[in-house]
C-alpha cells in the first residue's frame, strides 16, 4: 500500500508494520527492565557513550579508537586538543551527554538545532567560521573508505534560501504531524536533513545526534543503553547506498528503503542490549576473582592473559583458567593464535 508521508512516498507493508510493532513492544516492556537493571544500566551506558562518540566520528573519517576515545574522555583537557580528530570526539561527547541531560528541555527548532551544531563545533579550530550557521556554498554528500578515498554520495539543497526554507518546512511537518506513527516521523526528519545537509560541516554526525535526541523525546529511552552510532558504522556501506538510491528519485522519493534501514538498525541495536543485560546477570554470579579479570578486560580491551597476571597479581595458571570459565559462559572472545592470543568483551 503507497502512502505519502511528508514530501516521499512510502510502502506500509506488513514487514514495515512488523517492525514497527516489534520495536515498540520491547518499548512498553522498558520500564519494568529499567528498574530491574539500575546498576548494570549505568555501565552499559558508559560504555555505550564511547562506542557512540567513537563510532560517529570514524564514519566521517576520524581515526581514534574506542580505546583512545575513551582514554581522552576520562581526563578532558581542552588546552591539549590540538588535533582535529581530538576536538571533534570532545564535541560529539558533550552534546550526546547534553542531550542525554536535557533532552526534555530541547526543543526541535532551528535555534536549537543551530546551538547543538555550535557545540559539536566548539572546540574545532578549522569549522570556527561556520559552526552553528547554516551553509554558504553547496556541500555535497561524500562518503570516506579506509584507503583513504572519498565518493559523492549525492548532491544537496543549495545553500542560501533554499536551505533555509527546507529545514523550517522539516521542522514544521515534524512538530505538527501527529498522525504518521513516531518512528516514520523520526526516520523521515533524518532523512531530509540529511538530504538538505545544512550546514558546511559536521551534518552525519548532528543527524546521529538528533536521532537520540528525536527517540529520546519520544520515550524510547533505552536508546542511551547501546550504540546506535556504532551499528551505522558496522553498516556504512549500506546506510550510503541506501541514502543514494533514495536520494537520487528526489524530489517526491520514494523512502521504504531508508525507513526500513533505520528501524532495522534500532530493531538490531534492541537486541543487542537484551543480550548485554543477560550477560550482566551473568556478571553478578562471577566470583570476584572472575568480577576482576572481567573488568580488567572491559577496560582493556585485547589484553593478554600475561598482562592480566601482572596487573592483578593473579597467578598465570589461575587467569588461564578463569579466562577459559569466562569464554564458556560467553561473556569474552579470544583474539589471535598463539602467543599472541588477547582477550576482549563479546
Amino acid at each position: 500500500m503507497n502512502n505519502g508521508v511528508y514530501n516521499f512516498k512510502l510502502n506500509i507493508d506488513w514487514n514495515l508494520i512488523n517492525l514497527i510493532s516489534e520495536i515498540d513492544r520491547f518499548d512498553a516492556n522498558w520500564t519494568a527492565i529499567e528498574r530491574k537493571e539500575g546498576q548494570s544500566l549505568k555501565e552499559l551506558k558508559s560504555i555505550a557513550t564511547v562506542r557512540s562518540v567513537g563510532a560517529s566520528n570514524r564514519i566521517e573519517g576520524n581515526k581514534m579508537s574506542d580505546e583512545e576515545v575513551d582514554v581522552l574522555l576520562q581526563e578532558i583537557d581542552i588546552t591539549k586538543l590540538t588535533d582535529r580528530d581530538s576536538q571533534e570526539v570532545v564535541g560529539y561527547f558533550e552534546v550526546l551527554d547534553l542531550i542525554s541531560e536535557s533532552y526534555e528541555s530541547i526543543s526541535v527548532t532551528e535555534n536549537h538545532i543551530k546551538s547543538l551544531h555550535n557545540s559539536l563545533m566548539k572546540y574545532s579550530a578549522k569549522d570556527q567560521w561556520h559552526k552553528g550557521n547554516y551553509k554558504m556554498h553547496s556541500n555535497a554528500v561524500e562518503a570516506s573508505f579506509p584507503d583513504g578515498t572519498r565518493q559523492i554520495i549525492f548532491q544537496t539543497t543549495e545553500a542560501g534560501f533554499a536551505t533555509e526554507d527546507a529545514i523550517r518546512q522539516l521542522i514544521n511537518w515534524y512538530n505538527s504531524e501527529t498522525e504518521v506513527h513516531t518512528l516514520i516521523k523520526v526516520a523521515s526528519f533524518i532523512y531530509d536533513f540529511l538530504s538538505v545537509h545544512p550546514f558546511q560541516d559536521g551534518n552525519g554526525r548532528i543527524s546521529r545526534l538528533i536521532s537520540t535526541l528525536l527517540l529520546l523525546k519520544n520515550g524510547y529511552k533505552w536508546i542511551q543503553y547501546v550504540s546506535f552510532e556504532h551499528e551505522i558504522e558496522n553498516r556504512k556501506n549500506e546506510y550510503y547506498q541506501v541514502l543514494r538510491s533514495c536520494q537520487a528519485q528526489r524530489p517526491n522519493e520514494d523512502v521504504t528503503d531508508w525507513i526500513m534501514f533505520f528501524l532495522n538498525c534500532l530493531s538490531n541495536i534492541q537486541s543487542q542490549l537484551m543480550i548485554k543485560l543477560q550477560k550482566s546477570g551473568l556478571e553478578t554470579q562471577l566470583s570476584s576473582k572472575e568480577k576482576s579479570i572481567y573488568s580488567i578486560i572491559q577496560n582493556r580491551p585485547n589484553i593478554q592473559s600475561g598482562e592480566i597476571s601482572e596487573k592483578l597479581g593473579i597467578p598465570a595458571p589461575t587467569v588461564k583458567r578463569i579466562l577459559s570459565e569466562l569464554l564458556k559462559k560467553g561473556l569474552i572472545e579470544k583474539q589471535g593464535k598463539g602467543r599472541n592470543v588477547s582477550y576482549t568483551i563479546k
